[in-house]
């Protein structure tokens, strides 16, 4: 036996020697020089340093002052250039905890710090203490965790990134071992949640809000209540108070991406008031200047929100979406285009509006519905904006149906395209094309049945939710979303607009035409498709604070 080895195993001997004679110690406190030797030990070899990091936190509460002294030394082993003698220190770490609380606080700071570790076995030993401190009081270790969750002028991007990763991926899945008791840990989480939220980008948002809508609190049995306080988290994120400028390309995509998030929470009796208000005030009004990729999701988001509207907030909304109607619903002695998209939204917001305030379309679109209130204005003549009105449905009808035979002659040539595809990419690209006929098809049957009532002079307005948006039913999110036929604009397949064909009937035709047409619906998309789903969640931008670009959404 090497010099060396001799000493180290002299040293183990003595470590052992001071643990025994604790251990049989009634009065541990009495026992000062054996824990000041293993102190002292813990700056020796390799496996003595393994041992005392055992040891000190075992005994730490009996000798309250060497504390500081006791907790250096293993944070000298924690700093420890070898691997195995950090992972048993780490591995001590929550026993300081145990009988001395007042210190939890501090050991996970440490241990958020070593999150930041690139070898798999310390951080893996990270991850145990961390969990293990949940456990032993979950309520003192996640206020100290989550303390590194939020902004603050002295937050490290790189340790709170991890931090978030480890509240994804350790605690939210174990969250119903350790949020105990129930009720009392789950609005504490929800709480420190609500304080990490200042500076998020989406994704992070995002994650917070799936947290959230997992706990019990907020379940299926929640009052409607706990929904309005999930709304009032989402609408803190939407910058509602904030003046809107059309070029904040940033402030629309968390503006459009909060009303997704809060679609569902409406649908359980938030109210959506302020959402609305603000896209009516502020939105509706510049539509025509937005970016082309979020004209359409805005309108798919209006459309969803549409059916969970109050009357008095229908009744203010309305005006606009007629407003909108009138421009894509084209003029018969027009070349507009008309984008097919666009319409479905826009007809079903209307119906769905109208139903909750059916007299509020009769100085609107010249209907004459009876309710008695003195807003049925039946005593003024609307009949040129009736005219007006039916006649358009009457075009979009027209277009509708011209549409609808052509994507199904494309549907006929994809399946004949198919059969005789040979190789994977042939049939790939075919299986997308019917992909995006079927949705087109939906499109055209959806605005079919929503233009077929409203040419009743009191039309049955729709009010439930059994017609299904054609983006709803598309089996995957398709590439791109615009094609213009025979159109004035230029066609711009990634531009998110809908589909567009040309107001004038007969424009165009033959094997070009048909072409066009079987390219109609190509890429209809739900909300964000083609852009990566969620838009930039999880990108940082160039400083934070609200207003300064908390990142890209």
């Amino acid at each position: 036996m090497s010099e060396n080895q001799s000493e180290e195993v002299q040293q183990i001997e003595k470590l052992y020697e001071f643990s025994e004679r604790l251990n049989a110690s009634k009065d541990k406190s009495q026992n000062v020089e054996d824990y000041e030797g293993i102190i002292k030990m813990s700056k020796t070899s390799m496996k003595a340093k393994q041992l005392a990091s055992q040891l000190i936190p075992r005994y730490f509460k009996f000798f309250p002052s060497l504390s500081t002294e006791a907790f250096d030394a293993h944070m000298d082993c924690i700093d420890d250039g070898d691997l195995g003698v950090r992972v048993q220190a780490i591995r001590g770490l929550p026993l300081f905890c145990k009988d001395t609380p007042d210190i939890l606080s501090k050991i996970v700071d440490v241990l958020v710090q070593l999150l930041n570790t690139e070898e798999p076995v310390e951080r893996d030993a990270v991850h145990k203490a961390l969990m293990s401190l949940l456990r032993q009081d979950p309520k003192a270790s996640s206020t100290a965790l989550f303390t590194h969750a939020g902004v603050t002028p002295t937050t490290d991007d790189q340790i709170r990134e991890k931090v978030l990763n480890f509240i994804r991926d350790k605690v939210i899945p174990l969250k119903g071992e350790l949020l105990k008791p129930q009720e009392e840990m789950e609005r504490h989480i929800t709480d420190l949640i609500k304080q990490s939220l200042e500076d998020v980008t989406g994704g992070e948002f995002k994650m917070f809000m799936d947290f959230l809508t997992s706990l019990s609190i907020f379940g299926g049995k929640a009052p409607p209540e706990r929904m309005q306080e999930l709304v009032e988290i989402i609408e803190g994120q939407a910058d509602l108070n904030a003046q809107f400028e059309f070029s904040d390309t940033d402030h629309i995509d968390r503006l459009i991406s909060c009303l997704q998030l809060a679609l569902p929470f409406f649908a359980r009796g938030a109210p959506s008031s302020r959402f609305l208000i603000y896209l009516n005030k502020h939105i509706i009004p510049v539509f025509d200047k937005l970016p082309e990729e979020r004209k359409l999701d805005l309108l798919k988001a209006l459309a969803d929100i549409s059916p969970y509207t109050t009357a008095q907030e229908a009744r203010q909304l309305l005006p606009s979406i007629v407003e909108l109607l009138k421009i894509y619903m084209p003029a018969r002695k027009t070349g507009e285009e008309m984008n097919f998209t666009y319409v479905e939204c826009l007809l079903y917001a209307f119906h769905h509006l109208a139903h909750k305030v059916p007299n509020a379309t009769n100085s609107l679109c010249g209907y004459k519905i009876v309710t008695g209130q003195p807003s049925d204005r039946l005593g003024e003549d609307f009949s040129e904006l009736n005219k007006d009105f039916t006649e358009r449905l009457t075009i979009v009808e027209d277009l509708t149906k011209a549409t609808m035979k052509k994507l199904t002659q494309g549907m006929t040539e994809h399946n004949k395209a198919m059969s005789a595809a040979k190789t994977d990419e042939e049939k790939a690209s075919i299986k997308t094309k019917r992909q995006n006929t079927t949705t087109g098809l939906r499109t055209c049957n959806n605005i079919l049945a929503m233009t077929k009532p409203l040419h009743a002079k009191v039309p049955p307005f729709i009010g439930d939710t059994n017609l299904n948006l054609s983006w709803k039913e598309a089996t995957k999110p398709l590439a791109s979303t615009t094609t213009t036929i025979g159109g004035k604009r230029p066609a711009n397949s990634n531009n998110g607009s809908g589909n567009n064909v040309a107001a004038k009937k007969g424009r165009g035709s033959g094997t070009m035409q048909n072409q066009l047409v079987n390219k109609a619906f190509e890429g209809i998309s739900s909300y964000g498709a083609g852009r990566g789903g969620n838009r930039g969640w999880g990108r940082r931008g160039g400083g934070r604070g609200r207003g300064q670009g908390r990142g890209h959404w």
